[in-house]
């Protein structure tokens, strides 16, 4: 009887400890901008957006103007790196458009963030990029595909 619980206790203690080193999936990974984060119709709503309220600062191919930085390559990669969507997307909305700060919808905002990462070569999925802070930061921007 003892060596049973003792068994019993074992298998136990065991598992526990799988778990542990195991973690969740959402610990496990963090879903980042190359998961497919947003739908290819959100980011063609978000083109004329873009165009209208982003280009004359950013340029109309995303590639930065004067006083703006670039939107798509290297240099954006390398300042946004393991920062979160949530991070990118409160510095639009509270931020821009420079003539006009936070005179944008959550949706607006949302929309032309999947504008920016679909001309950054990202793969669009099934369900749109959320609108909440909260939500999208639960999304990681990493430079390097994972």
């Amino acid at each position: 009887m003892k060596l049973n619980i003792a068994i019993v206790t074992l298998c136990g203690v065991t598992a526990i400890g799988a778990i542990g080193l195991s973690g969740t999936p959402a610990q496990a990974q963090q879903k980042t901008q190359w998961d497919g984060v947003y739908t290819e119709d959100q980011a063609k709503r978000g083109d004329p957006l873009y165009a209208e309220k982003c280009s004359s600062c950013h340029g109309p191919d995303m590639n930065g103007g004067e006083m703006a930085p670039g939107l798509t390559g290297g240099e954006f990669q390398a300042n946004w790196n393991d920062l979160t969507l949530g991070d990118l997307f409160e510095r639009m909305r509270i931020s821009m458009p420079q003539n006009n700060p936070g005179s944008l919808s959550r949706q607006q905002n949302a929309d032309i963030l999947a504008a920016i990462l679909k001309k950054g070569n990202y793969p669009a999925g099934k369900t749109e990029l959320p609108t909440q802070t909260e939500v999208l930061n639960g999304f990681k921007f990493a430079a390097a595909k994972p």
